[in-house]
């Protein structure tokens, strides 16, 4: 390959660039990462949380003297979480739409597949921004997935772990493909946005595990594999500090530990829904439904519980519902 086809490479693949807390991969997609509640794992499928701010984000390079050797080798950005504490993925897109590859210690977060830089035309294994508006979880099928939460590596609790057997990746890694602009040309339209809301030690490092399950739906792509361009990609690595790493890394405090989803509730603040009949959903990924969840791995561990994980009762008008046509008819139960 000469050196004006690998110039001429480079110039195709999607800029990555920080803006305040959100993550811009290419001129479409932009990403936050959320903070939120987490919900009990006591087998209920649970509405969707609200976020409460997001997640600060800084760039590694930033901080190249004080971060492990690994987080320089891959760049990318760092967030922090406590142990235990949830987070979702919010997609702000407008035209032309993204395919974007979502994955946990390199294991896709849709597929339960090995991470590739490929998009899989025959099981998908991406979703499509602004159709899909956020990702809360690991694919679990039939309309649920099963809440992020971080946990340190070496335990074995994470997804990560659970699949390959090894823990030595860690964080989240992102990757956004464009449309051949000759199949998807671009024009101008607003996005889709929803609001929701109301050196450091090897042990810095975390990944996500497996948590409460909750309803949401992971779009089939619309489109058809054949429209995005791999050649008009961009990828990042999101590595997660615990809440001391982050105050040796950056001299900053992180942010306050969220309240639970029973205090949450009990005050009577929203939950929410989405509006999104006729869109489809994914299957489940094998190698996904067969990840325990961190209860699960406590109970295995021979650990005493962690958290609440009694069920919270949340009154049906306590959810809101987003993203209904203006004028929609409810069918109701006949």
């Amino acid at each position: 390959m000469g050196a004006d086809t690998r110039k001429s490479e480079r110039q195709r693949m999607l800029p990555i660039n920080l803006d305040k807390d959100t993550l811009h991969i290419g001129r479409h997609l932009g990403v936050r990462f959320e903070r939120t509640l987490r919900i009990p794992d006591d087998g209920r499928d649970y509405p969707l949380p609200p976020s409460l701010g997001s997640f600060p984000l800084r760039r590694v390079e930033d901080y190249a003297d004080r971060v492990p050797e690994t987080w320089r080798a891959r760049g990318g950005v760092f967030l922090p979480m406590y142990q235990r504490e949830a987070m979702w993925l919010s997609f702000q897109a407008g035209w032309p739409p993204v395919a974007l590859k979502v994955a946990v210690g390199k294991v896709n977060a849709v597929s339960g597949k090995e991470w590739t830089e490929s998009l899989d035309a025959h099981d998908q294994d991406y979703v499509v921004c602004p159709d899909q508006p956020w990702l809360d979880g690991i694919n679990s099928g039939e309309g649920t997935i099963r809440q992020f939460v971080a946990m340190p590596l070496g335990m074995g609790y994470t997804v990560e772990g659970q699949v390959t057997g090894q823990e030595s990746v860690g964080g989240l890694q992102l990757m956004g493909v464009d449309a051949r602009p000759e199949r998807l040309p671009e024009r101008r339209a607003e996005g889709v946005a929803y609001s929701m809301a109301c050196p450091a030690p090897p042990a810095a490092e975390m990944g996500l595990g497996a948590g409460g399950q909750m309803k949401q739906d992971i779009h089939p792509d619309e489109y058809g594999v054949d429209v995005w361009d791999p050649a008009r990609s961009g990828r990042v690595f999101v590595h997660i500090a615990n809440s001391m790493a982050w105050r040796e890394i950056t001299g900053e405090e992180p942010p306050p530990t969220p309240v639970s989803a029973r205090t949450y509730s009990e005050h009577g603040f929203p939950w929410f829904s989405l509006y999104d009949e006729g869109r489809g959903d994914l299957p489940s990924a094998e190698a996904l439904k067969r990840v325990k969840s961190i209860k699960e791995m406590d109970g295995e561990k021979g650990f005493t519980a962690q958290q609440d994980d009694r069920a919270v009762e949340i009154p049906e008008p306590q959810v809101v519902e987003l993203g209904r046509p203006e004028g929609a008819v409810a069918g109701g139960d006949w």
